[in-house]
């Protein structure tokens, strides 16, 4: 009879365990698109043995828990490269903010020549081409009414150029800023979220480690969102929890969230990033943070300040040409503004006022001069502002913001395949497989059914021993 009874227990043991597997198995079926879940499984063990008149018994075997099935270095590598390739798509992002604002296509930039202007396109590149020709054609009829008006426009056409540059390129830094600061503002919201899991995690496995699946998917999903704002660092804390950390320009840790506690916040003041408690200026070497840092601080400022050369040095020279004996009133453009945001006209000139030559009417020697600038060759070595004539130079300019662009694209595409093969290497590990959980459904309802065929049967013989032997 103890026999039976003790068989009759394990097949109730059994059919409890096949029956936490079967749900398990269901679940991972459910999620088999959710991104965020890791697969799980049912440990099964035995409950151990007891030691009868009969001999040893195993007391049967039991589910002792659910294990979720996860690489954690795998975890943190998807961390880094997804730091990485949001980086990268910020940079994208910015250059080609800043070729639409120039109205260039920067894949086909090129050096120009000093007599081609043109191929800059329209544009800048194109005023800058005009603007010299039109002292050309003065040179040519000196007189001319119509060739005065065509050059002042040209001018003011070529300054007004500068400007919309200028303030285009200004724009994209000043949406850059923005992004920077509402990425700051969500990687708050992250890590505030990332400690209150860790809080949840560890009251939920105090008795059972690793047993609130649910909550390590969300937080791994918060991680990867936090993630693609910063480069954190993940380090275990102990009770299921984690710690994330920055870098500040020594290497040293800058900690921002330790088991359900908030370390500080993420703060930008328009120049630097700082975090931590007390607040530490931190380096970032990946993130979307990063990546605007990088286009805003990099190729878009260079751009800017090559404007900035280039109106300086056109002020400069113009003048010089225009006005070599240095007339007070005299200038062609404003000597007080020579930058590509300010660059201006003098106030004194006008169609009548502009003049073609120092000497009797038909001179042409200023307008000759002017025209020339447009191939004369300039140096910073020898004090100059720009190096070469000012269309190469402004397509020098223009090629580096195209080759930035041309590097990000490159960068893009590359990372985005890298990140895809982590996470594939992953997925392996983690995902969920539509005939591994298939066929394990398969082998639990079969291992079920067995238990309670063995169910059935025992519980024919107890009925068979309590109520049928010794009946005549």
């Amino acid at each position: 009879m103890s026999g039976l009874y003790t068989a009759l227990n394990g097949s109730v043991m059994a059919l409890d365990a096949q029956s936490r597997a079967i749900d398990v198995a269901g679940r991972n079926l459910a999620n088999v698109n959710n991104t965020n879940y890791a697969r799980e499984r049912v440990i099964f063990g035995s409950r151990g043995t007891v030691v009868t008149a009969e001999g040893a018994q195993s007391l049967g075997i039991e589910a002792l828990g659910v294990e979720q099935i996860r690489d954690t270095l795998l975890d943190r590598q998807v961390l880094r490269e997804v730091s990485l390739s949001n980086s990268y798509d910020q940079q994208q992002q910015a250059y080609q903010r800043a070729q639409a604002g120039l109205g260039l296509d920067l894949a086909n930039a090129g050096a120009a020549t000093s007599s081609d202007t043109t191929s800059n396109s329209d544009g800048l590149g194109s005023a800058l081409s005009n603007f010299f020709n039109a002292f050309q054609s003065l040179a040519s009829r000196p007189t001319d009414t119509a060739q005065r008006q065509t050059l002042i426009q040209q001018a003011t056409t070529l300054t007004d150029g500068f400007h919309l540059a200028d303030s285009r390129l200004a724009q994209v830094q000043s949406d850059l800023n923005d992004q920077i600061n509402t990425d700051v503002d969500s990687a708050n919201q992250l890590l505030q979220q990332i400690a209150d899991l860790n809080g949840q995690i560890g009251r939920v496995e105090i008795a059972q480690p690793g047993s609130a699946t649910d909550l390590r998917d969300q937080r791994q999903a918060d991680l990867e969102k936090l993630a693609a704002k910063l480069p954190v660092e993940v380090r275990d804390s102990g009770a299921g929890q984690v710690q994330l950390t920055l870098k500040d320009a020594n290497g040293n840790d800058v900690v921002l969230v330790d088991h359900a506690t908030v370390q500080g916040t993420v703060a930008f003041d328009g120049t630097n990033i700082s975090a931590g408690l007390p607040a530490t200026k931190v380096v970032l070497a990946a993130g979307s943070i990063e990546g605007a840092l990088t286009a805003r601080n990099g190729a878009v400022q260079d751009l800017r300040d090559n404007l900035n050369h280039l109106a300086q040095q056109l002020v400069t020279s113009v003048n010089t040409a225009y006005n070599p004996t240095a007339t007070p009133g005299g200038d062609f453009f404003d000597a007080t503004c020579l930058t590509a945001g300010t660059i201006q006209l003098a106030s004194a000139l006008t169609v009548n006022t502009l003049k073609a030559g120092t000497g009797a009417a038909g001179d042409n020697s200023v307008a000759l001069a002017v025209a020339g600038m447009a191939d004369q060759q300039f140096t910073v070595a020898s004090g100059a502002a720009i190096d070469g004539t000012f269309a190469q130079c402004f397509a020098h300019s223009v090629s580096d913001l195209g080759q930035a662009l041309a590097t990000a694209n490159t960068n893009v595409q590359d990372q985005t395949n890298i990140e895809q093969l982590v996470r594939t290497q992953r997925d392996s590990v983690s995902g969920v497989s539509l005939d591994e959980e298939t066929a394990d459904l398969v082998r639990y309802q079969r291992a079920y059914q067995a238990s309670a065929r063995v169910f059935s049967v025992v519980n024919d013989l107890l009925d068979t021993v309590v109520n049928k032997l010794g009946v005549t």
